[in-house]
């Protein structure tokens, strides 16, 4: 019986992933995004809670309907930027069959443990590969 891995042996764990956190100024994020050249970043709480994910497109929507804002994101917090787009995390305990949905609609996904904490994320390039690898996915040239 060939059964679905378990999507931790997909995991990039949190200590290797960039993240902000909820007290992060728009500046602050844009900054790091821009460094490590990300066009979306997730967003913890203090306590390591995954809240949700915002990305250069929420950032540029909330400067283009405020145009006074430009010269303030350095004290403008995340949390107040809408975020157009629900980025879905998973919990820890599921497989590759409750993952394919989400990596799909998503670059990546957000993995948590039970109680909500953040411990990473799982990339869709790294899915394919695993398809690709598995002979899931054929005639790719």
């Amino acid at each position: 019986m060939n059964k679905s891995p378990n999507i931790l042996f997909f995991l990039l764990p949190k200590n290797e992933v960039e993240f902000v956190y909820e007290n992060f100024s728009a500046r602050q994020v844009l900054e790091k995004m821009d460094f490590h050249r990300y066009s979306a970043i997730p967003i913890l709480s203090k306590d390591g809670k995954y809240i949700g994910t915002i990305s250069e497109g929420d950032i540029l929507m909330y400067i283009k309907h405020n145009p006074a804002a430009f010269e303030k994101l350095h004290t403008i917090n995340i949390l107040s930027i809408p975020r157009h787009r629900d980025v879905s995390s998973i919990k820890i305990d599921k497989n590759i069959d409750d993952l394919v949905y989400l990596i799909y609609q998503q670059n990546f996904v957000p993995v948590v443990d039970d109680y909500g904490s953040f411990i990473g994320i799982i990339t869709r390039k790294t899915i394919i590969e695993y398809l690709i690898n598995h002979e899931k996915i054929s005639n790719i040239k």
